[in-house]
């Protein structure tokens, strides 16, 4: 789902930095709220069964499946 995917604008800036990483997320996260019926459907994916994410970066505890995994888990949380 690219529509989840931070934007090339945020990865750009954040470049893994790890003096970023809660700018990062909380940017990231106002990035999810703006699109919500995805987000809606991850949720309802993860009600159902288990859910994988995938990611590319060599860095395992600061990316962004670790940053959409702690945003889907307080949504869940929510419900």
């Amino acid at each position: 789902m690219k529509e989840v995917a931070p934007s090339n604008a945020l990865r750009q800036w954040y470049q893994h930095d790890p003096e970023k990483w809660d700018e990062f997320r909380e940017r990231y996260w106002k990035e999810l709220e703006a699109v919500p019926e995805s987000i809606n459907r991850l949720v309802k994916l993860a009600n159902e069964g288990d859910l994988t994410l995938l990611f590319g970066s060599k860095e395992l505890q600061r990316n962004n499946a670790v940053a959409l995994k702690e945003y889907l888990e307080k949504r869940l949380s929510e419900t």
